[in-house]
């Protein structure tokens, strides 16, 4: 059993010196679109299957949860990208990976419109969507005079909708940025080298919070220091143990499987306090 706290990656590391913070969305605060994994895999897993490559649907279901879960954090389109890689590596004629992307949310979409509709009309408390301990992490980072900023592979408007359908968009007053048709034009390091050239902020002032090895490699490469988010989706109360190893492999300096453990994380980041 992997620990409920907090987990010290690198003990010489802190956040003391941090002006700016970036957030990934899903998985790291939002759970909105926790399940979101069960659409995409077996969605793939349908369409790879009649290939008649010999291949079982326990053999397609790891090949396709290996590549879905190391894109992990990555816009979508890259994941359906990868997708139709492995149709035309079967002998499949694969489709626009931007169309595959517009069937699986819209598969996504139906499996979350229950709960986006609750938060709507106010049937549910937005925390119960959250990981735990979220708003009083974003309470405190705001609250130190950080620069918040948010960042997700989730496209734009639908992120942004469900930021304030939780109540936490007014938190990012660097801005909210997501995923773009126009994939190309957008990504978490883009965005990261951007804040840096458009501000006065060094990369060694960044902090990053995710769940994916992204938005940690993006922050760890400009010399900033991160927090990985192993969260077990929809619990969040054990580390997940892939999330776990994937976000140690890139750097992360603490791991937490929530945010409920506030004053150990508070004193690991902010030792002065």
């Amino acid at each position: 059993m992997l620990s409920r706290t907090l987990e010290i990656l690198n003990t010489d590391a802190d956040a003391a010196a941090a002006r700016v913070v970036l957030f990934d969305f899903d998985g790291t605060l939002s759970l909105i679109r926790a399940g979101w994994f069960d659409v995409m895999v077996p969605m793939m897993v349908e369409e790879l299957a009649p290939l008649g490559t010999g291949e079982s649907e326990a053999d397609l279901t790891e090949i396709v949860e290996e590549y879905v879960g190391r894109l992990t954090g990555r816009q979508t389109i890259y994941q359906m990208i990868e997708y139709a890689d492995q149709i035309r590596k079967r002998g499949g004629t694969p489709k626009d990976p931007l169309e595959y992307k517009h069937e699986y949310l819209a598969l996504l979409m139906e499996k979350i419109r229950h709960r986006r509709e609750a938060l709507r009309e106010g049937r549910v408390d937005p925390d119960e969507m959250m990981v735990p301990g979220s708003r009083r992490l974003l309470d405190v980072l705001r609250d130190r005079g950080l620069v918040l900023y948010l960042a997700s592979g989730t496209d734009q408007p639908f992120m942004r909708e469900e930021a304030r359908l939780l109540g936490i968009d007014s938190y990012f007053q660097g801005g909210m940025f997501g995923a773009l048709d126009d994939y190309e034009n957008f990504s978490k390091k883009i965005l990261v080298e951007r804040i840096i050239r458009e501000s006065d902020f060094e990369g060694s002032e960044f902090l990053g919070f995710g769940d994916g090895f992204v938005e940690i490699e993006a922050v760890k490469t400009v010399g900033g220091c991160a927090v990985g988010a192993a969260t077990d989706e929809p619990d969040c109360v054990e580390m997940d143990p892939v999330k776990r190893a994937r976000l140690a492999a890139v750097g992360a300096d603490w791991i937490v499987p929530n945010f409920n453990a506030h004053n150990e994380l508070m004193s690991a980041l902010f030792p002065e306090t």
